[in-house]
């Protein structure tokens, strides 16, 4: 797009956008490197691309659109096709009606954003292509990155032309071995074929980019069900034909390194792709089931760095006692929680905070989740006795500082980890257990000594992880009636306290000006919510609290106790999150049900 160089100075200064000084400057470095002045602009510092693209529509005459925060409807993106899309930086988001009633012909117009409203080689190919008349709108940059992935996160939009052509070849492979044993040569055949490579490949690809936790692919009596995990909720992604079941199977076996051939066992594997410089590991896990094999796949993303505490939700005492814990030298800390609730997460958090060169760090871990540099992590293997036990026994003898156990499953390991924790060694592990109290009772029944427990435990987090609202969101205050009802399964008076002692609230506020927020559907995100975020219960052990373990209290005395000295339970930490927008009631309650 060309606009005289005159033209733009003077709209900039008329604007009031930069100074004279910065513009003279931008004009002799755009003479100096044959730059426009536009770009010198931009790459300086001195103009975002988001206010200079605002201003080359404004005097090109031609609309900007921002649709960074706009879900587009995959009928009309995809009436142009991806490779185009890209190439050209060009995106279909509206469809615009002329007649009532008419959506398709001359009479209906497409809106399409743009980087370069002059390409109008694109502009015509698309008005061939589609028969509709083409109307450019200028964007930026961040807003044609976020419009293009949306194709991306259509399945059916890239596995469309795929299915439809090569269903039929996949149907004949398969139909051949029906009735018998197929064997080890052809279901290798099966596997590298050229449109089942496509299919996994896709699967893959769009999982990762969707943040999926995991991947599941269920064999029914009629067709194959892909499912993703997202945010902790199952979605169903496409629906394969039966046909492709036996094939997507082959090929996962393959990538995994599994036996082809062994449909009557269970097998677990993994492989590991790299998917725009991000490497991704698979953790594959498949089960024999009445029609086929099902497989479920967890996505660890190995180069996963940058967490914070306060990122993944700790704020005030909490946040005090985690850091308070990183500076000890030796002692127990353990995160407890179910499966995918996030806790070695915080674990890796922590040891990137005392990773410093003075410290030797070395991990026992199944599997070695995040890789993170000068730390020492071993994978146990314990088909050939590397148990949890005997590579904490074997790390005892490398001069360890800093010991992270990925789970503590026995009574051998509990015992191992106390004893490092009592010969000056910092420990960090897992437990499953429901509540952060509850972790006193589990390891006394792994046979751990109680006296051996009040001198070496020091802190014990339980988490969740509850979906975020996204950032359109409804806002409400809760009736009397509504207050009621929650103040029977929370402390409502310690929620307020704390708010108001974090200053999240006025002095003067109550629950009758407090605003809460829900999710709205159909916004940015499909069902009001995007990513997620902790809810956490930090239990510090004090010396009340030990006085009670030696009297071998119940851990609802432990927890009483632990609330009296100032612990914020998991379900009073959400209600806070959720006065802060992070999260819903709907969501904490869903999470937590007691």
């Amino acid at each position: 797009m060309y606009i005289a160089p005159d033209q733009l100075k003077k709209y900039i200064l008329d604007a009031k956008l930069i100074s004279l000084a910065d513009l003279q400057s931008a004009e002799k470095e755009a003479e100096k490197s044959k730059k426009d002045i536009g770009d010198v602009l931009v790459s300086e510092g001195k103009m975002s691309e988001d206010d200079f693209r605002r201003m080359q529509a404004h005097i090109l005459g031609i609309p900007f659109v921002d649709l960074k925060k706009q879900k587009l409807e995959i009928s009309v993106l995809s009436l142009i096709p991806e490779p185009i899309a890209r190439n050209h930086n060009i995106v279909a988001f509206n469809k615009i009606a002329r007649n009532s009633g008419d959506t398709d012909g001359q009479d209906a117009s497409l809106e399409v954003a743009m980087l370069d409203t002059d390409d109008l080689g694109a502009i015509d190919f698309i008005k061939k292509k589609t028969g509709f008349k083409i109307l450019p709108r200028l964007t930026n940059t961040e807003s044609m990155k976020s419009a293009l992935i949306q194709y991306q996160k259509s399945l059916q939009a890239d596995f469309g032309d795929i299915i439809q052509q090569e269903a039929a070849s996949l149907k004949v492979t398969t139909e051949n071995g029906e009735g018998g044993e197929v064997s080890g040569d052809d279901l290798k055949k099966l596997a590298e074929d050229l449109p089942v490579v496509r299919i996994v490949d896709t699967l893959l690809k769009h999982a990762a980019i969707q943040d999926a936790s995991d991947i599941h692919i269920e064999q029914t009596e009629f067709e194959v069900i892909v499912r993703y995990r997202i945010d902790g909720m199952l979605h169903d992604a496409m629906i394969l034909p039966k046909s492709a079941g036996a094939s997507i199977i082959a090929r996962l076996k393959v990538l995994s390194n599994l036996k082809l051939d062994e449909k009557r066992l269970p097998q677990d594997g993994r492989f590991r792709i790299e998917l725009n410089g991000e490497k991704i590991s698979f953790r594959v896990s498949i089960l024999p089931t009445y029609f086929g094999e099902k497989i479920v796949m967890r996505l660890l993303r190995e180069t996963v760095s940058g967490f914070t505490l306060e990122k993944l939700g700790f704020h005030g005492r909490d946040l005090e006692i985690l850091h308070d814990a990183t500076g000890m030298s030796e002692g127990m800390v353990l995160t407890t929680g179910p499966t995918g609730s996030g806790k070695t997460t915080t674990l890796y958090t922590l040891l990137d905070i005392v990773n410093q060169p003075d410290v030797n760090i070395s991990t026992v871990e199944d599997p070695v989740e995040y890789q993170m540099k000068r730390v020492n992590q071993t994978q146990i293997k314990s088909e050939i006795g590397l148990t949890f036990a005997a590579g904490l026994r074997s790390l005892l003898r490398q001069d360890p500082d800093i010991i992270m156990v990925g789970e503590i499953r026995d009574n051998e390991t509990a015992s191992l980890g106390i004893n490092a924790a009592l010969t000056g060694h910092l420990v960090f592990s897992t437990l499953h257990t429901n509540s952060a109290a509850g972790a006193i009772p589990r390891l006394i029944d792994m046979k751990c000594e109680p006296f051996l427990l009040v001198s070496t435990l020091k802190i014990v987090v339980a988490q969740r992880l509850v979906r975020r609202l996204a950032e359109t969101k409804e806002k409400y205050i809760l009736t009397k009636e509504e207050l009621a009802s929650i103040s029977k399964k929370i402390d409502m008076d310690n929620v307020l306290r704390i708010l108001k002692d974090e200053k999240i609230v006025g002095p003067k506020d109550d629950w009758s000006t407090i605003p809460f927020y829900k999710a709205k559907v159909n916004s940015d995100a499909d069902d009001g919510y995007h990513g997620r975020v902790g809810i956490h219960e930090v239990f510090k052990m004090s010396a009340t609290i030990k006085d009670l373990i030696m009297k071998d209290a119940t851990s609802d005395a432990i927890e009483a106790q632990a609330r009296k000295e100032g612990m914020m339970t998991m379900i009073e930490d959400g209600i806070f999150k959720a006065v802060q927008g992070l999260t819903s009631i709907e969501e904490i309650l869903r999470v937590i049900s007691e």
